[in-house]
């Protein structure tokens, strides 16, 4: 229960919140559609070359989206199957880094890895092959996208099999099922709850990638919408090109989420951990083999381009790097970037969740109560609607006539990592905010507490951890971001991710192998602020 005025509070933070996104979000899609040039309807801006834009978009994010689930299907079930298999546990741990890994990074690692240079390709050299395997173009983005999605993809499929009950694993046993029945009766239709929606949560991820794109694409050849965005505003300035681009990418975005909304929900429940019953087959020789080598194959696709990481960035003269007047600047804008944007997501969340709750507990069916409860649940889809450079590019070219636009730029890039990083936190937040609210809303009205003073007692001693678990989580995403940083860095706005991309594009790999481990580092140590003393308090 709760009161009239903590009623009137948490509704109040709510709109404030709403209104919060809609202004960053509808003012730039609105100043893009009011300087849409007229050519965009008539066809002398959406050209030849516009539309490959769009076709390769699309098919490099389909291609990326098949290619995980379908290398995803037989890891995750043969991490199944081998409940036993040694390391598996950290196996599965280690599948949640690339979800967290800052996209900069992983493109170096596989670089390391697949590169003219790379590991791969000097194994191959040495049979005799000559560069056999290319990083860049579409097979190096194809590459990418299923080590940032392979992981994802598989730790939900496993989760959704160690959802079936130990009766089916002993009716299976008893029953005497080979593998194919197996996978056909049971396993098969526990996959297919999830995969829908784990499709079109990748085919959306590799529909708006913008990094891996930016630094593997190798050419006008593999470009996609927001990386033709980008070099309209930053290189070509063409700003009626660029809003044609946006426009588009817009429009896919929202077609790409309507399909979403239109697939099988995923059940609401934790990733794979790794924990499941006891498994009854699998034990013959031939399929512990065959289980052992994907297993072992998987873990080399996600290990080596870490390890890669680790050896390049150690190889480089780091105290050096650390010491440089370029890195202490960047350092410093981007810590103070991060903060502002992890600090305004958490704030924003709490109006969100809040105005929720209280929608929940009055349980009032007004229209005026349906609207904003509709509109809070939409508010992280209206984030993903519009990806970070479109909103920049509105952003920038809304800001021009007030001056020069690196004045606004650090508190724009804040506010669009903010957006970026919103739905995470809810997620982060949420759970915990529900939990202790049905556990302390009727002792808290019993004993009279409300307002500061529930807060403060009650309230915040819990609420705490999950709070600076969100906010460590929001700043290291922001930390790792180069989609918003792209349109406005300059030599006075210089950011981790840009240093490392711009030591890539003078040819200083070493040093961009260093920057990129240092910042590897600072997001690390923010994962690692976020999850101290979770531990403790189970």
């Amino acid at each position: 229960m709760l009161t009239r005025s903590e009623q009137q509070r948490g509704l109040a933070g709510g709109v404030a919140a709403l209104t919060v996104i809609a202004l960053l979000v509808l003012v730039p899609v609105a100043v893009l559609l009011a300087f849409a040039p007229t050519g965009l309807v008539q066809g002398s801006v959406v050209d030849d070359y516009t539309l490959s834009l769009l076709r390769f978009t699309l098919l490099q994010a389909t291609l990326s989206t098949a290619l995980s689930l379908c290398l995803a299907l037989p890891v995750a079930l043969a991490l199944a199957r081998q409940t036993k298999f040694p390391g598996r546990i950290w196996l599965v741990r280690l599948m949640a880094v690339p979800m967290g890994l800052p996209v900069l990074i992983g493109a170096l690692g596989l670089i390391g890895i697949f590169g003219r240079q790379g590991l791969v390709n000097k194994a191959l050299q040495a049979l005799g092959l000559e560069q056999p395997i290319s990083i860049y173009g579409l097979s190096g983005i194809l590459i990418a996208h299923v080590f940032f999605n392979l992981p994802l993809a598989t730790r939900m499929m496993l989760a959704a099999l160690e959802r079936q009950p130990q009766e089916y694993w002993r009716l299976t046993a008893s029953l005497g099922m080979r593998r194919l029945s197996i996978l056909r009766h049971v396993e098969l239709p526990a996959l297919m709850r999830v995969i829908p929606a784990t499709g079109g949560l990748i085919f959306m991820l590799c529909a708006t990638s913008f990094t891996l794109v930016l630094v593997l694409g190798g050419g006008p050849a593999a470009t996609t919408l927001e990386v033709a965005i980008y070099q309209a505003l930053r290189f070509d300035f063409d700003p009626p090109r660029a809003i044609a681009l946006a426009l588009m990418q817009i429009a896919v975005t929202t077609v790409i989420l309507l399909c979403l909304n239109l697939l099988p929900k995923a059940e609401d429940t934790a990733l794979g951990e790794g924990r499941l019953w006891n498994r009854y087959d699998g034990r013959s020789r031939l399929a512990r083999s065959s289980d052992a080598i994907i297993i072992l194959l998987a873990a080399a696709f996600l290990i080596l381009p870490l390890a890669m990481i680790l050896v390049s960035g150690l190889s480089a003269d780091l105290v050096r790097l650390a010491l440089e007047p370029d890195f202490r600047q960047a350092l410093l804008t981007s810590l103070s970037i991060a903060f502002c944007a992890g600090a305004s997501a958490v704030t924003i969340s709490f109006g969100i969740i809040g105005a929720d709750h209280v929608l929940r507990v009055r349980r009032t069916s007004s229209r005026a109560s349906r609207v904003l409860g509709s509109s809070l649940s939409a508010a992280s889809s209206l984030v993903l609607l519009v990806p970070p450079v479109v909103l920049g590019t509105g952003w920038f070219l809304s800001l021009r006539p007030f001056g020069d636009v690196n004045f606004f730029a650090p508190a724009i890039i804040a506010a669009i990592n903010m957006l970026m990083a919103l739905p995470f936190v809810i997620r982060v937040i949420e759970p915990a905010i529900r939990a202790h609210a049905a556990q302390t809303d009727r002792l808290c009205a019993h004993l009279g507490l409300a307002g500061w003073a529930r807060f403060r007692i009650v309230d915040w001693p819990v609420l705490f951890r999950p709070a600076l678990t969100a906010l460590s989580f929001a700043m290291a995403l922001s930390l790792g971001d180069l989609g918003a940083v792209a349109l406005f860095s300059s030599q006075d706005l210089l950011t981790l991710p840009w240093l490392v991309y711009s030591s890539m594009g003078s040819y200083r790999t070493a040093d961009a192998d260093g920057y990129a481990l240092l910042l590897g580092m600072v997001c690390l140590g923010f994962t690692i602020l976020g999850t101290v003393g979770n531990r403790r308090q189970r």
